[in-house]
């Protein structure tokens, strides 16, 4: 296995023990993290979301798949792998199975780019039912959701300091 292919899996083995702490340690100081619904985050930021999500997570397990990675020339290194999340979504107590690509670039043998990719309507039908499923893939939903996340995750950071 390749060295930054065992980075991906102990990140991930990390998440499914919610140990946020060894999480933070795969991350660059320079890192910059995408997802659908937190968009844009920085060092600080993704350590405290990750933080968040494991402190509130009850029943996560996660799976990875697909691990790969490949040296581009001698300064990039980029890998990937498939993450399946399954947990009970706590606002409203259902059920949520999230399939999740996520791509990375490599830094001085961390992440300094993570991304991760997955269907938000897909996640919105699962986690909200009726109202997900009707109006889950329009911004009258997906906006509100993300305006949630970033108040939930300021107020976290602000509260831990």
């Amino acid at each position: 296995m390749q060295r930054y292919e065992q980075l991906i899996e102990n990140f991930y083995a990390a998440l499914n023990r919610r140990d946020y702490r060894t999480m933070a340690e795969c991350y660059h100081p320079d890192v910059i993290f995408y997802d659908p619904v937190f968009e844009n985050l920085n060092f600080e930021e993704v350590k405290a979301m990750w933080e968040m999500l494991c402190k509130r997570a009850t029943d996560l397990r996660v799976t990875v798949s697909n691990l790969d990675s490949e040296k581009l020339n001698e300064d990039e290194e980029y890998g990937s792998c498939r993450w399946v999340a399954e947990y009970t979504f706590t606002g409203t107590g259902r059920k949520v199975i999230n399939v999740v690509e996520a791509d990375f670039r490599f830094r001085d043998g961390l992440f300094i780019e993570h991304m991760d990719s997955f269907d938000l309507y897909k996640w919105s039908k699962q986690a909200l039912g009726l109202p997900g499923l009707l109006l889950g893939w329009s911004g009258f939903i997906q906006n509100p959701i993300r305006k949630k996340a970033k108040k939930s995750l300021r107020q976290f950071m602000e509260n831990r300091q």
